[in-house]
């Protein structure tokens, strides 16, 4: 019987595929610097991860019984991808699954901000009922998202499951994307009913002068950062930044500075520069809404994420 062990965790919905194709499914989550020898020794040939688990070259070479390595998600930087192909080791990803997941997260974070809730609800447990007039005071120039105007830079999977909340709130939106010149958003509506719009991309130059609201949807950078004083120079005065994507798109130290200047209204965070001990000045920011690397994270999403996993791992290893 062929061993898969998915070290992060799977759904079991994918649990229960593999199995009914007569794989077993081992849950146990293996420390990493114990990985190597317990792939050796339980002659595992499936390795699953998510963000956690780190699959490297080294690992790679030392276990020769692997046939698959899958991840979890959408971005594989903790894997050495192209070195396990060069090895004749499938690697495979579920790109689609979580992203409609991550883009209600924008919203949250954007919401979030747009109406104070990620001071309030810091100071109401505390002064609620002692401040309440002040807190009242304090936040009573929310806005609406409605008729603002939303950057999306990077316009794959997830850019385009933004775009199509954003619409559906009436806002405007700007993308930009190096490797895409248009793309097509489906509205799909509660009765069944689709509209497709087609969404011409723009210059990140265009898009940081008139975006109210910039969110990231790019993988992790490879050399400096995406985002620094430079580019949030360029933007509007009080536009917020939101950053569901990866750890270092955004250089941390000049958005902390753009948000003490006021050049930058508020921030939605939910990955870090230094997971898993980000910056305290960051996570103590009255104007930061903060998740803790959770985009991905629903049960609808890991849901999916398990389905697709399993066929994939079914489809491989059948077509042998």
């Amino acid at each position: 019987m062929m061993k898969i062990l998915a070290n992060d965790g799977i759904n079991q919905e994918g649990v229960k595929i593999l199995k009914e194709k007569g794989f077993e499914v081992i849950l146990n989550k293996i420390p990493q610097s114990e990985l190597m020898d317990y792939i050796n020794e339980n002659q595992i040939e499936v390795l699953l991860v998510r963000s956690a688990t780190e699959v490297r070259k080294n690992l790679i070479d030392n276990c020769p019984d692997l046939k698959i390595i899958g991840r979890g998600g959408v971005g594989m930087d903790n894997i050495d991808v192209n070195y396990a192909k060069e090895k004749g080791i499938h690697v495979i990803n579920t790109p689609s699954a979580s992203s409609p997941s991550v883009a209600e997260l924008v919203f949250a974070h954007l919401f979030t901000g747009a109406r104070f809730l990620e001071d309030s609800n810091r100071k109401m447990p505390i002064v609620g009922n002692t401040e309440f007039s002040s807190l009242k005071k304090n936040y009573k120039n929310g806005i609406e998202l409605r008729g603002k105007t939303l950057g999306i830079v990077g316009f794959g999977r997830i850019g385009n499951e933004v775009a199509k909340i954003a619409i559906g709130l009436g806002m405007n939106v700007l993308a930009a994307d190096q490797l895409i010149d248009q793309a097509q958003v489906e509205l799909r509506l509660f009765n069944g009913q689709t509209f497709e719009i087609t969404l011409h991309t723009s210059s990140l130059e265009e898009l940081y002068a008139h975006s109210d609201f910039i969110t990231y949807h790019v993988p992790a950078q490879k050399q400096g950062y995406l985002v620094s004083e430079n580019e949030i120079s360029k933007m509007k005065n009080g536009v917020a930044l939101i950053n569901c994507a990866r750890g270092g798109v955004i250089d941390e130290k000049a958005l902390l500075n753009a948000l003490n200047s006021q050049k930058v209204s508020f921030a939605g965070i939910d990955v870090f520069e230094n997971e898993p001990t980000p910056s305290q000045d960051l996570l103590s920011h009255p104007r930061v809404s903060l998740t803790p690397h959770t985009g991905a994270s629903t049960q609808e999403a890991q849901a999916r994420i398990g389905v697709s996993l399993a066929e994939q791992i079914c489809a491989l290893l059948e077509a042998k």
